[in-house]
C-alpha cells in the first residue's frame, strides 16, 4: 500500500466569479434606477419651466402717455399671449363724476379708433385688443369723454388729455 499523501484541494474561483457577477448586476441595476430617476426629474423640471414660459408675459407694444407738461401719466403694453392692452396710471389725474377717459389709437391718413372706456376704479386696467389692430397704430391717447364714452363715429373731445408714441418692441 502506498500511502497517499493527501493533496490540498485546488482552489476553486467559482465562488469569487459568482460574487463578483452578482456586485456587477447590483451596481448596474442601481444605476438604472438612478438614471430612471434622475430622467424623471428632469422631465417634471422642463415641465415646470414650460408652464413658467406660458405665464410669462410677453410685451409686444409698449407706449408711455405723457401730459401736456410731458410727465408721465399712463403706461400702456400689449401682451400677445393675453390679447389685452394693460394700462397702468403714473399720476393721480382722475376724472370727474360725468366724465371717463377713453382710449384712442392714432395712425396716419386714418381717423381715430377707440380702444375702450377705462374703469375709474384702481389704477391697472386691461382692454381687450386685436393683436392686428395695433400694427398701423403710431400713437395712443386719452380723451376726457361723457359718462361712459362716445361713439368712434363722433371721434374723441380734443385737445387730448395723454398722448404718446406707441413702440412695437423686438421679441
Amino acid at each position: 500500500m502506498n500511502p497517499t499523501v493527501p493533496t490540498a484541494p485546488k482552489p476553486s474561483h467559482a465562488g469569487w466569479w459568482r460574487a463578483a457577477t452578482i456586485a456587477c448586476l447590483l451596481v448596474i441595476a442601481l444605476g438604472l434606477a438612478a438614471g430612471s430617476s434622475m430622467y424623471e426629474q428632469f422631465k417634471a423640471q422642463v415641465s415646470h419651466l414650460q408652464t413658467q414660459v406660458k405665464g410669462t408675459a410677453r410685451i409686444k407694444y409698449l407706449a408711455v402717455l405723457l401730459d401736456q407738461k410731458q410727465a408721465p401719466a399712463l403706461l400702456a403694453t400689449f401682451d400677445p399671449q393675453d390679447r389685452a392692452l394693460q394700462l397702468q396710471r403714473l399720476n393721480t389725474v382722475k376724472e370727474g363724476r360725468e366724465d371717463s377717459m377713453q382710449l384712442w389709437a392714432l395712425a396716419p391718413g386714418v381717423p381715430p379708433r377707440s380702444l375702450g372706456v377705462l374703469d375709474s376704479s384702481g389704477k391697472t386696467h386691461q382692454l381687450r385688443v386685436d393683436e392686428a389692430a395695433l400694427a398701423p397704430v403710431t400713437q395712443l391717447a386719452i380723451s376726457v369723454e361723457d359718462k361712459g364714452g362716445v361713439a368712434e363715429a363722433r371721434g374723441p373731445r380734443l385737445p387730448y388729455l395723454f398722448t404718446g408714441a406707441l413702440v412695437q418692441k423686438a421679441l
